[in-house]
């Protein structure tokens, strides 16, 4: 058996931590389990600490920045990591562990969104956006990944010792999809059951400023891990808005043999030369983006895990 961390980032969580804590532990009673604390104001921590928990804090504000710190302190062989507002029911954990220490599985993740999510989560436009960040992400990277924002997931060392995480706030899960995708670890879905905050609990969510931190950490790491796909697709939009203006030009040049609308071809000249450098930055980036995934691999088979 190896050693077991379950993580649990946690902000004004005071109405839950407890259940969450006492049912992880009945549900993988040989695991430490670890709440770290983000400037949590409502006793989060000692109740934790109370039920059995190791409490740790994290001063930096955003579940990224915990993660980080989750991370980089804890040493075991398979992480569970879970959020402390009840939402995720124990009865997987054994399950998802299992995966990760007898089956090779880099990451599980919890897919709320083929079992109950739909029906128990109340905001709508949360549901939308669970839905538009898949199609992305499996369009842009060519995956069938059914959750790809679900904060119940389990890792292994090799992929958490080898995780750069970037993000500060609830962008975190899509970068460690996004990483995972293009770094080729092992995934694994699990179908788990949702249940939506109890009464009197609030979410951390923003669905308008998270939602818009979530495209465009998508978007940045398309930019990285895509370069020529990126760079290709603006280089042809660019290439079709100076061709349509173009056409006109050319048209009247082989009719009258004359061009008068000179800042209109100068215009499309810009546009053409626009797309040629965006395809040749495009071919760049994609042999550094390979490089860098040549080197990634020499990195993980030079360590002793």
């Amino acid at each position: 058996m190896g050693k077991i961390a379950v993580l649990i980032p946690c902000y004004n969580e005071a109405l839950t931590i407890e259940k969450v804590v006492k049912d992880y532990h009945e549900a993988l009673p040989e695991a430490d389990i670890y709440v770290y604390d983000n400037n949590s104001k409502d006793g989060t921590d000692e109740i934790a600490r109370a039920a059995g928990a190791i409490v740790r804090y994290e001063y930096r504000q955003g579940k990224g920045n915990v993660i980080r710190s989750m991370f980089r302190d804890i040493d075991a062989d398979c992480y569970l990591m879970i959020d402390g507002d009840d939402t995720y029911p124990a009865e997987n954990a054994r399950e998802m562990c299992d995966l990760v220490l007898n089956k090779g599985v880099d990451m599980v993740i919890g897919d709320r969104l083929s079992s109950t999510y739909f029906t128990e989560n109340k905001r709508p436009f949360h549901n939308i956006g669970n839905k538009s960040v898949r199609f992305l992400i499996n369009k842009i990277f060519k995956s069938e990944v059914k959750d790809i924002m679900t904060g119940y997931r389990a890792f292994s060392k090799l992929f958490v010792k080898n995780f750069p995480v970037l993000s500060k706030g609830f962008e975190i899960e899509t970068e460690m999809t996004i990483h995972a995708l293009d770094k080729n670890f092992l995934l694994q879905e699990v179908p788990v059951q949702y249940r939506d905050r109890p009464e009197g609990s609030v979410s951390k969510l923003n669905t308008v400023s998270d939602g818009m931190k979530v495209l465009m950490t998508i978007f940045r790491l398309f930019s990285e891990y895509q370069p020529l796909k990126f760079f290709s697709l603006w280089g042809l939009l660019s290439l079709l808005v100076g061709g349509g203006f173009f056409v006109p030009v050319l048209v009247e040049y082989i009719q009258t043999g004359y061009v008068d609308r000179f800042p209109t071809l100068f215009a499309c000249i810009g546009m053409f030369i626009v797309a040629a450098l965006l395809f040749v930055c495009g071919i760049i980036l994609h042999v550094v983006a390979k490089k860098h995934r040549m080197l990634f691999e020499l990195m993980l088979n030079r360590k002793d895990y």
